[in-house]
């Protein structure tokens, strides 16, 4: 009968050598993948890895290089839920809090490895959850993270593929639809062919490692047997490991397998160790990314506050303000967050949501929910308007007036009045608030008189989402100003009335306001748009390319909280809660100003029903003051409830 072969865990007996004990220690083996338990993966990490592997992973400067790739390559926002997935002693996750990020979790095999890992973040004041487990079976709820990061070759540890796919499952699982997954790992073509079979290497003064290695049968894993002397205690490890070798190949067609999306390999990176001996495993890695497109899973009902019912955009018909007129990826993701925000509040038992976006049958659900008593509010998030037509925004709160359905944001009056910018100067201008200089071109308008100086912007009077207003709006000559007029006229149709106006060399800014004055309300962070990267000679508007072209320059625009004098600031927010009273705006609105060159501030949109999307104006401007995106809409909710109350 075949003898079973045994690791050092194996082996009760213990040499004594001067009185002290020794762990036993095998000799030359001919074998080594027969040594390799099958969860090997259980024992190893303890102090001495961090020891053997000290020069890769408690380096600091190695690990703040690879952070720097990461959250690029995972396009990592400071505010996504993270699950840093094999996260050894916490690197990775305790460099991404120091950097801002507030919501970060660990999760490893290895009880030493998260007791370091907690002691760190206790010792730091860095607010990381740490928790220890198998990554087959992972303790989280279904669609809780942004992100999963698997990094410092923490994948491929399990003896079969099936293990491996396991891993990939659970992540499909607990992360959120559009959630991105990032994997480090050995770069297995390049190992099978530059593996070193035999090393060795100080670690510190006291201590030495010697490693062998060996590609197993079938050649799909690369075995190693490491052994750690201490040169006054002697031999203290001789273990035996084995790690999967993934290919570029192999692991997009796992992923794939794994249900992932949009895979894609960003090269490799290696490691530039203080030791520069043996990298082993770290010598060359890969970097993966993949996302996840899945429905959000649906939440367990609870006893709800509220029934409310959202109406939102069709995404089966054309909507002629996208650049290909119809709903694309960006769109289903931005509806995705959304989706992802309010199931928060479904969890938290506070509401039950159900969506409508089929406007075909619009009417007849709305009947349909009001008679069988389904329905307490309409969450109004039908910004394209009825059938994606934005001159008919306002049909839909039209519609559930005549139903008697209480309903979020502004009536019918207010957006027609918003809708026609002419109209807002106008009316701003008879109440003392300044805008800039003007004159509006009637369709029939072949000639007309400039009372003011170069440079202009041309608009479309009527409109939102920036549409028609591009780099070429902004004119320094009339041939540039009668250019402007005609590109208009030829995109939007000659019966369309235009407005031309000063255009303000000052800071672009925002200001938003969720509730109702006089009586409860929240003037958000005004915010202005940051021109700093947009190259010379562009001119600094933040139009319909920074909101839908990703390859135009102006994509790269973003926000940031402006920095006004205080007289100004007050004078802004003064200005605003009038103009929210008089226009009759309703639970949440933004408002766009700008400064001229000598810092004065005037009018130049009110946005009823402005953007709800994760990432727009109103969402930023919420964050900088505290707010979550969940918060945010919730704040909305309450804001439309208490109205309604009245």
């Amino acid at each position: 009968m075949e003898k079973k072969p045994i690791a050092v865990e194996d082996k009760p007996p213990q040499v004594k050598k001067n009185g002290k004990e020794q762990k036993g220690v095998l000799g030359p083996v001919q074998d080594l993948e027969q040594y390799v338990r099958p969860d090997w993966w259980r024992g190893i990490f303890n102090s001495t890895y961090l020891k053997t592997d000290a020069d890769v992973v408690d380096d600091s400067n190695i690990t703040r290089q690879e952070i720097d790739l990461f959250t690029k390559v995972a396009k990592l926002l400071t505010e996504h839920r993270i699950l840093d997935l094999c996260c050894g002693q916490g690197r990775h996750s305790l460099e991404l809090a120091r950097r801002g990020f507030r919501s970060i979790e660990g999760f490893d095999r290895s009880h030493y490895l998260i007791q370091k890992a907690k002691e760190s973040a206790k010792k730091e004041g860095l607010a990381v959850k740490f928790k220890e487990g198998d990554a087959r079976k992972l303790p989280y709820s279904p669609d809780t993270f942004d992100a999963v990061l698997i990094l410092g070759n923490s994948f491929g540890y399990f003896e079969t593929v099936q293990d491996d796919l396991r891993v990939l499952q659970e992540v499909f699982r607990v992360l959120k639809p559009w959630g991105n997954l990032l994997i480090e790992i050995s770069d297995g073509d390049y190992l099978r062919g530059n593996f070193q079979p035999r090393s060795w290497e100080w670690i510190d003064k006291k201590h030495f490692v010697c490693r062998e290695r060996s590609l197993s049968l079938d050649k799909q894993r690369l075995t190693t047997r490491e052994v750690v002397t201490n040169i006054e205690k002697g031999v203290i490890t001789d273990q035996f490991y084995a790690e999967r070798l993934y290919t570029n190949e192999s692991i997009q067609e796992l992923l794939k397998t794994g249900r992932f999306s949009d895979t894609v390999i960003h090269g490799t990176i290696s490691s530039e160790s203080k030791r520069n001996q043996d990298l082993g495993m770290m010598e060359k890695r890969i970097i993966v990314t993949a996302n996840i497109r899945k429905e959000w899973t649906v939440v367990k009902k609870r006893v709800a506050k509220g029934n409310i019912a959202v109406i939102m955009g069709d995404p089966q018909k054309p909507d002629t303000l996208k650049p290909l007129c119809v709903f694309d990826d960006d769109d289903f993701y931005t509806i995705d967050q959304l989706k992802g925000a309010l199931r928060e509040l479904e969890q938290q038992g506070n509401y039950q949501f159900v969506y409508l976006n089929n406007h075909n049958a619009l009417i007849q659900d709305l009947v349909r929910l009001k008679e069988r008593q389904k329905v307490d509010l309409i969450l109004n998030l039908c910004d394209e308007g009825y059938f994606n037509d934005p001159r008919r925004e306002l049909h839909i709160p039209a519609l559930l007036e005549a139903l008697e359905i209480p309903y979020t944001g502004a009536a019918p009056q207010c957006l027609a009045y918003c809708y026609d910018k002419s109209l807002v100067r106008g009316i701003a201008r008879e109440m003392g608030i300044p805008a800039p200089e003007a004159f509006f071109v009637k369709p029939e308008d072949t000639i007309f008189e400039l009372d003011f100086s170069f440079p202009v912007i041309v608009k479309p009077n009527f409109g939102d989402s920036s549409f028609g207003i591009t780099q070429r709006s902004v004119s320094y000559s009339i041939e540039e100003l009668m250019n402007a007029i005609s590109e208009i006229r030829e995109k939007f149709g000659y019966d369309k009335p235009i407005l031309v106006e000063e255009f303000l060399g000052g800071k672009d800014l925002s200001v938003g306001i969720i509730g109702n004055p006089p009586e409860s309300y929240t003037v958000l962070p005004i915010i202005e748009e940051d021109y700093s990267l947009l190259p010379e000679g562009l001119p600094r508007i933040c139009g319909y390319e920074a909101k839908w072209l990703p390859d135009s320059p102006y994509w790269e625009i973003g926000s940031i909280p402006a920095e006004l004098p205080e007289e100004a600031e007050k004078f802004i927010v003064e200005c605003c809660l009038k103009l929210f009273e008089r226009l009759e705006c309703r639970d949440y609105v933004r408002f766009d100003w700008r400064m001229d060159t000598e810092g004065n501030p005037k009018l130049l949109e009110v946005n009823p029903n402005p953007g709800w999307c994760w990432d727009g104006h109103l969402a930023k401007m919420a964050r900088i003051s505290g707010l979550t995106y969940t918060k945010m809409l919730e704040f909305i909710l309450r804001a439309a409830e208490k109205r309604t109350r009245r």
